[in-house]
């Protein structure tokens, strides 16, 4: 306990001997771990965006023959089941097809009334992965009594590419900012280390071990890391929550269904940004000291 209290007023004794490049790396830190929530609220909410289109483009609607019996429509209905990647099948009849042209229709559906219903039996297929759609549309084709086999292969295309491509720039992105972050708390505890190194050397000659003198070093990093880390969480919260209370403006209500409030995108980043604050600082200060416990 007593080797803890020690590391702790020493590691919080080494930001306050260097006020200003404390505060240098606590902004620094903050800055790029700011932009870092930024670039994480983008891909949290397009990765949001792609779920939700999935959820409604993720099926193959299968359009049957006219002569196709009952005996033949359960038939297929137990082959497409069969086939991997399908969820799930629902058989819809052309008078249930009509009924929801009706209700789409609403006012008007009394223009349907007294024709012949010229829509045709269908199964509709969900899909457990949007990406195997085309695959297993393919598939369905060979079968008998197929008339049709339509799905938004387009719609699906775009959103894979968006989503990768958002993924990709995401990740390279946060490497970047981790990286930027990683050596400015390095080179904050390098000058640290620079003025204390003659302490140093003194205390690896007394026979001080390497983690006896680390700790000290390692509990500044977290600490520099942690508060830039909670200075960017407070400007990201205020600054996402005011962007998200103009989404109830009319001109822009049709996105708000798609982006998430700010207490869905806060308890993601909350985690994202202390983690990575402490550990850019931990790693940063275990670094630094390489080269002066090397005596």
């Amino acid at each position: 306990m007593n080797s803890i209290i020690y590391n702790i007023k020493e590691g919080l004794k080494g930001i306050l001997r260097n006020p200003t490049m404390s505060i240098v790396s606590i902004g620094s830190v903050s800055a790029a771990l700011f932009v870092l929530s930024i670039i994480f609220s983008v891909v949290i909410n397009i990765n949001n965006f792609t779920t939700m289109v999935e959820g409604q483009f993720d099926n193959v609607q299968v359009y049957l023959k006219e002569d196709m019996t009952s005996q033949l429509i359960f038939d297929l209905e137990k082959k497409l089941n069969q086939i991997d990647g399908v969820q799930n099948v629902e058989f819809e009849s052309k008078q249930d097809a009509l009924n929801k042209l009706k209700k789409r229709w609403g006012e008007d559906a009394y223009l349907l009334e007294g024709i012949d219903n010229p829509l045709d039996n269908s199964f509709i297929i969900e899909v457990s992965n949007i990406e195997n759609t085309e695959q297993i549309a393919n598939q369905v084709k060979k079968f008998y009594g197929i008339q049709e086999v339509k799905y938004y292969d387009d719609v699906v295309e775009k959103v894979i590419k968006i989503s990768n491509i958002v993924k990709i720039s995401g990740l390279f992105i946060i490497a970047i900012l981790a990286l930027v972050s990683l050596f400015i708390i390095s080179n904050t505890i390098k000058l640290a280390l620079h003025g204390r190194r003659k302490e140093i050397n003194i205390m690896k000659y007394v026979g001080a071990t390497d983690w006896f003198i680390r700790w000290p070093f390692i509990i500044e990093g977290m600490v520099l890391g942690l508060i830039g880390a909670l200075i960017s969480l407070a400007i990201t919260y205020f600054g996402y929550d005011y962007f998200y209370s103009k989404l109830d403006l009319p001109a822009y209500s049709i996105f708000s269904g798609y982006i998430l409030p700010v207490t869905g995108i806060m308890s993601i980043l909350m985690n994202i940004s202390i983690v990575m604050g402490i550990g850019v600082g931990i790693i940063g200060s275990i670094i630094s000291l390489r080269r002066y416990l090397n005596v």
